[in-house]
């Protein structure tokens, strides 16, 4: 009997091989390429300048400023501090320091006499965030500076220590302890001031009836101040900004009040003031921000507020204004801000106005009398209908967009993960069923 043939393999090479193929292609085909590696940027010279072996400011001054702590490495007049400030002047051999401002200060810094006098060439010196205990300024010193500024600084200061700096054009002592019976002791000697801010000083006392008449800002906000608002500040013919807010003020606006025709802002704001609007308002025809806020003002709210063409800030709020109130949505459009709520016996037109602009008052009936409010409604159906007041359709589409960003269809690795599995079953298939019709 002939010995019969060896079985044939189930698999040839040449299928095998063409096996080995596609497994290949399918895994190169799911795995995701290998990113490049970006070069770092080479990272620029850091080299810095060496210092200054020798600094053109005066000796004595040098001196001082390193009693207070100010590093003097490099030339404080060519290249000051970052945390402070400093410029000088162009006198020779040495240059001396004009402008000195302090800034976060260490508690532990303490002015000395010699150090304040040789610094007696400054005109201007401020302070931000130093509590320092202040000393007696030399007398060169005090009468030298034409600027003098304390922001949460010095811990506390008096009246009379102020009034020494009689030379002053420019003052500001703000969140700064005051201890005056009244603003007269600090600025009764400075003819020459033009900006002056005495604020949230804890000062007492009445606004001085005689001010400088050439003050164009004046900032008495956040005190104690009370009494009438002096006639006598209609004086004040350069003045540009008004702020007496968050005091105790009483009485009426002065009627005069329409002489300062280069106002721009007011702020009366947070008082006790009462009485209507004066008409001499309507002469100042620059006026950007008027906050007459949390008062007892009454009276109708005038007209000529709408015929301003500069304002863009007006605070009427928490009054006692009555009537109709006499703007329209075209003026209120170009308004930046407009407060008018907590005025219960204020109303609008509605004809005029929407109730979309959530003004805070309430629509006016037939009679121009406020109509009774709406009955309280929950918490939740009341958001629903601000939610509906304000409904968008961009808003939608922006919504509806932002999602279609994040659903692309199936993720590309795992399409070609199915599809390189699908192909190497079918494979496998064919090959078993091709192997037995050759068998």
């Amino acid at each position: 009997m002939p010995p019969s043939p060896p079985p044939k393999p189930p698999f040839p090479p040449f299928f095998l091989l063409l096996l080995l193929l596609f497994i290949s292609a399918a895994a190169s085909a799911v795995t995701p390429p290998t990113p490049s590696p970006i070069p770092s940027p080479t990272p620029p010279s850091t080299t810095k300048p060496s210092p200054s072996l020798h600094s053109t400011l005066d000796p004595k001054q040098l001196t001082a400023l390193q009693s207070l702590e100010i590093p003097t490495s490099r030339d404080p007049c060519i290249q000051p501090s970052p945390h402070n400030s400093t410029a000088c002047d162009t006198s020779s051999p040495f240059r001396h320091l004009i402008s000195l401002h302090l800034a976060n200060c260490s508690s532990d810094v303490s002015f000395s006499y010699t150090a304040l006098k040789s610094l007696s060439t400054l005109r201007s010196l401020s302070f931000t965030n130093c509590p320092i205990t202040p000393i007696r300024f030399p007398s060169d010193l005090a009468l030298n500076l034409v600027s003098f500024s304390a922001t949460r600084s010095l811990k506390s200061l008096t009246g009379v220590w102020l009034s020494r700096f009689d030379n002053l054009t420019d003052l500001t002592v703000s969140n700064v302890p005051v201890k005056a019976s009244g603003l007269y002791v600090v600025l009764g000697h400075m003819h020459k001031i033009k900006s002056v801010t005495i604020s949230y000083a804890n000062v007492t006392g009445y606004i001085p009836k005689h001010l400088n008449p050439t003050l164009t800002h004046v900032d008495f906000s956040g005190n104690k101040l009370k009494g009438r608002l002096p006639s006598s500040i209609s004086v004040l013919e350069n003045l540009q900004s008004l702020n007496l807010s968050s005091n105790a003020l009483t009485g009426e606006i002065p009627t005069t009040f329409g002489d300062l025709i280069y106002l721009k802002n007011v702020s009366l704001g947070s008082n006790s003031l009462s009485g209507s609007i004066p008409d001499s308002m309507s002469a100042i025809p620059g006026l950007v921000h008027v906050d007459l806020s949390s008062n007892q003002f009454n009276g109708t709210i005038p007209k000529f507020f709408a015929e301003m063409k500069s304002l863009k800030y007006l605070n009427l709020a928490n009054n006692v204004f009555h009537g109709v109130l006499p703007f329209n949505s075209t003026f209120l459009k170009r308004l930046e801000v407009f407060k008018i709520g907590g005025n219960s016996d204020l109303c609008y037109n509605h004809t005029l106005l929407s109730s979309k602009l959530k003004l805070g008052i309430a629509p006016c009936d037939k009679h121009g009398l406020p109509m009774s409010p709406p009955p309280a409604k929950d918490s939740s159906a009341d958001s629903e209908s601000d939610s509906s007041d304000y409904d968008d359709s961009d808003d939608g589409d922006g919504e509806s967009s932002s999602k279609g960003e994040h659903h692309h269809g199936p993720n590309k690795v795992v399409l070609g993960v199915a599809i390189g599995l699908s192909s190497i079953v079918f494979l496998i298939v064919f090959l078993i069923l091709l192997s037995r019709k050759c068998s």
